[in-house]
């Protein structure tokens, strides 16, 4: 995060006391204390999150404790997870994922644990092991789920990732629940094909196609459009497409974001049953800066059930604004809904407030990026995960409406 400055020899002494208050300074920005934001939404308990980040070495740490207000006014822990992420050599990350939980007694305990090691060899080839374990009833962990993945490079364009899940089988063993074999191409264009199947058992020892996804992602610019196609084995067993996700995201020369998802189905409510895709959903969301802030609107368009001729229809409306201030930020959701006389209702309003400063959260954007550009170098099985979460604008706000 901060690149500490080489001084002269000559100026030994200045040297000395600049390089002591340089080690200060890292220290103060990779173990910033801990941020803390209340949450306050209509008919439910108020709660608080308390977020921390620390940096030691080659490791990384950030907690994250969620504590609900219970009927004395007191605040009560409900839920934290610790994810931790080690580079235990220039080849290798683990990444450790501990979830705790409180019981009647007020006593924390650990109730899952997520690990995943990635190693990474030469020629960009990666191999990567994520486990999965929880506590029985005696505090004893056992291992639920397992995943191996071998990532190798085909050609200099084209890399594969053949991947075999496990679960426990509840004898002491495991058994293959799914194989996925996904090819990811980048093409003269530059566009990035990605082809994933998925294959199921078959009853009979074998092994059947489940799922096929085919995605392409273009990107021209400032603009990026992402296309999901995934096909499904029909009453006949035939792979037939099934559903379609079309992401369009850009920006402006402002800095203003607009993303577009569109979803489409051969089952949506209120459609003809006729093998064919119909709109099901569209999402669309503007994320923009302000002078002190930022505000994010977002409004789903579904098909009208009730008069499937008048067209699709807006269903909800949500505006997500947050506003910093020196001793912190503000953030509101407001969600509106539309009522059975096509008027809009305000559903819900959540606030949030926190004790981080736009500077503060600008600094965690950029580690938070700084961190997953780490894990991506020894991880490249995660960059076929190319399309967007639903809802999400790329760098928005946390908190933003989904």
């Amino acid at each position: 995060m901060v690149t500490k400055l080489m001084m002269a020899a000559a100026l030994l002494a200045g040297a000395t006391m600049c390089a002591q208050a340089q080690d200060a300074q890292q220290k103060t920005d990779d173990n910033p204390p801990p941020t803390t934001s209340e949450t306050a939404v209509p008919n439910q308990n108020p709660a608080r999150t308390t977020e921390s980040h620390s940096r030691s070495g080659n490791s990384v740490v950030d907690t994250q404790k969620v504590e609900v207000k219970g009927p004395d006014g007191q605040y009560t822990p409900a839920a934290e997870t610790e994810t931790e992420t080690v580079r235990v050599d220039a080849t290798t990350t683990r990444t450790t994922v501990r979830t705790y939980q409180w019981d009647g007694n007020g006593q924390r305990k650990l109730a899952s644990v997520s690990e995943q090691e990635s190693k990474s060899g030469a020629g960009g080839d990666t191999q990567t092991v994520r486990t999965t374990s929880t506590s029985d009833v005696d505090g004893n962990f056992h291992v639920v789920s397992r995943e191996l993945a071998d990532t190798k490079k085909t050609s200099a364009d084209t890399q594969e990732t053949k991947s075999t899940f496990y679960v426990a089988d509840g004898n002491g063993g495991f058994t293959t629940s799914a194989q996925t074999d996904e090819s990811q191409t980048t093409n003269p264009d530059h566009t990035v094909s990605v082809k994933k199947t998925t294959l199921v058992p078959n009853g009979n020892g074998g092994w059947q196609v489940g799922e096929q996804k085919e995605t392409t992602v273009k990107q021209d610019g400032r603009n990026q459009t992402t296309e999901e196609r995934t096909s499904t084995p029909d009453s006949e067993g035939k792979l037939a497409e099934s559903s379609r996700t079309v992401v369009t995201q850009g920006e402006s020369a402002t800095g203003q974001r607009v993303q577009t998802v569109q979803r489409y189905s051969t089952d949506v409510v209120g459609a003809a049953g006729d093998g064919k895709l119909h709109m099901a959903q569209q999402v669309t969301t503007v994320q923009k800066k302000t002078a002190d802030g930022e505000v994010t609107e977002q409004e789903v368009v579904e098909p009208n059930v009730g008069n499937p001729s008048d067209g699709p229809q807006a269903t909800r409306k949500t505006k997500y604004t947050v506003l910093y201030g020196p001793s912190g930020a503000q953030q509101t959701t407001t969600t509106q809904e539309r009522d059975a006389n096509g008027n809009f209702g305000v559903a819900s309003v959540e606030t949030r407030k926190s004790g981080e400063t736009k500077k503060a959260e600008e600094t965690k954007k950029t580690d938070e990026a700084q961190k997953a550009d780490e894990t991506q170098k020894t991880d490249d099985t995660q960059n076929a995960e190319q399309t967007p979460a639903p809802g999400q604008v790329t760098e928005a706000p946390a908190g933003k409406p989904q």
